[in-house]
């Protein structure tokens, strides 16, 4: 008797020892996605790099199969446990035999057909078969258990939500930049032990080439303190922080370099000669910083801006600042970037001055004077990101519940907000300035090694990008 008809998602009710009939049966259907691969990896501590490392993302076998002896097994295990003969059941011995491999996007019968009954111990033999979607056996063995003696009937535990941070954005960006030429850099001022490994980081994967801008015998003393090698770097003499900024950006107005990195100086330091009126490296559009999050529970890339560099942002200075992120947004793919201009209200209020702004970007985009993306709002943060929650306010956007782009009203929102999303929601932050003759990267003691790489990945993309955009 098959009894997989009268399972039931909600409630768990098991068969007796005394219930179950040779030749009784279950089954359950399971399709193997990528994400049970990587839980898989992480609940068994099976690594192997064939399954899980982009080293071998040449070969067949990257992120395609699975060890699926244990990850099978456990699927004969659910159904034993959960639907025959259910809760109460323990397991006593197994044995499989191992056939077509199974990979992502295989959908895997599983079935288990009781085919011995020892009363003495009240356990039972079931004959246990895993078949994929094109009829191929996948596993087929046997399974002992001691079936329950006492009914059981409760409701199935609801089990937690599991996030999967492996940041596979990032990852990606990395690969695209690292597979272009490597760029120079301006490193200005790495004085220390924290901004040189950042510079020797993103060296050794290949995307910089670094220019060590600042005192030389500070930042080699540095450097030998923290075991940090940095021999085949070019070192530029100067004697302080401000001469450092300043050098540094002389060599990217004279093409020496293609970035402008920040080191061990204060961000205003390096920012007051970026900002310089006859030295500097202003362009007709306003400076602004745009994080690129990767946030696990979002679906997408997620652009917020200005966090850092702009404090309370005209209309003016808003323009420019969606621009700036409309074409980075270009740059890492994304066709039509849509764009949410956060408020604290999806209605425009007189007496609210960002609802007023978003109300007159969205015209001026419509205008022509903004191009590239689309544009909304005003959008509360939940409208901009949750579709559903955009339908149960009834607001009708191209852009709401799906935003790839975040205009906040001030520097003070933007910053609490990446960060609420950094460390409430696990998402990693590459930052960037734009707005400038080059991508500006502005590090932080508190970002990690992945965000530090991925800055400067998108960097590296943006510098490439305005090479092949170059007239000629």
């Amino acid at each position: 008797m098959d009894l997989s008809p009268a399972f039931n998602d909600t409630l768990l009710e098991n068969r007796t020892f005394d219930e179950i009939a040779i030749g009784d049966n279950a089954s359950s259907v399971r399709t193997l996605t990528e994400e049970d691969i990587e839980l898989f990896a992480v609940v068994s501590g099976d690594v192997n790099p064939s399954h899980i490392d982009p080293a071998f993302a040449e070969t067949d076998l990257f992120h395609k199969v699975i060890a699926h002896g244990m990850w099978g097994g456990g699927l004969i295990s659910g159904v034993l446990g959960t639907r025959l003969p259910g809760p109460g059941t323990l397991y006593l011995s197994q044995e499989l035999r191992f056939g077509t491999r199974v990979g992502i996007g295989d959908t895997v019968t599983t079935t288990v057909t009781a085919r011995e009954k020892q009363p003495d111990c009240h356990a039972i033999v079931f004959d246990c078969r895993c078949v994929n979607q094109l009829g191929q056996e996948v596993i087929a063995g046997l399974a002992r258990v001691q079936a329950p003696t006492e009914k059981i009937r409760k409701n199935r535990v609801e089990l937690p939500d599991v996030r999967l941070g492996r940041h596979r954005r990032f990852r990606d960006m990395l690969a695209r930049a690292a597979a272009l030429d490597p760029v120079p850099v301006a490193v200005a001022h790495p004085c220390d032990a924290v901004s040189l490994a950042a510079v020797a980081e993103v060296a050794e994967h290949g995307l910089v080439i670094p220019l060590l801008v600042g005192p030389a015998g500070k930042i080699r003393t540095a450097a030998a303190q923290a075991g940090i090698d940095i021999g085949g770097f070019r070192v530029i003499d100067t004697p302080h922080s401000h001469a450092s900024a300043a050098r540094s950006v002389a060599l990217v107005r004279s093409g020496e370099a293609a970035l402008l990195m920040k080191g061990s100086l204060h961000t205003d330091e390096l920012m007051h000669a970026v900002v310089a009126s006859e030295t500097g490296l202003r362009t007709k559009r306003r400076l602004s910083h745009v994080y690129l999050m990767d946030v696990p529970s979002y679906p997408r890339p997620l652009l917020i801006t200005d966090a850092a560099v702009n404090i309370a942002p005209t209309l003016e200075d808003k323009v420019d600042i969606v621009q700036n992120a409309i074409d980075l947004a270009h740059v890492m793919g994304i066709e039509t970037p849509r764009v949410a201009i956060l408020c604290a209200v999806e209605t425009v209020n007189s007496a609210m001055r960002a609802t007023l702004d978003a109300a007159a970007l969205c015209k001026m985009a419509d205008r022509g004077q903004i191009k590239g993306g689309i544009i909304d709002g005003p959008l509360a943060f939940d409208n901009a990101v949750s579709i559903q929650a955009a339908r149960q306010k009834g607001i009708v956007s191209p852009v709401a519940g799906q935003a790839d782009i975040l205009l906040v009203p001030d520097l003070e929102a933007g910053n609490m907000l990446a960060k609420q999303l950094s460390f409430l929601a696990g998402a990693d932050a590459a930052g960037v300035v734009c707005g400038a003759r080059v991508p500006i990267i502005l590090t932080s003691r508190a970002d990690s090694e992945r965000t530090r790489i991925a800055s400067c990945a998108v960097a590296v993309l943006m510098a490439h990008a305005k090479t092949a955009a170059a007239p000629g």
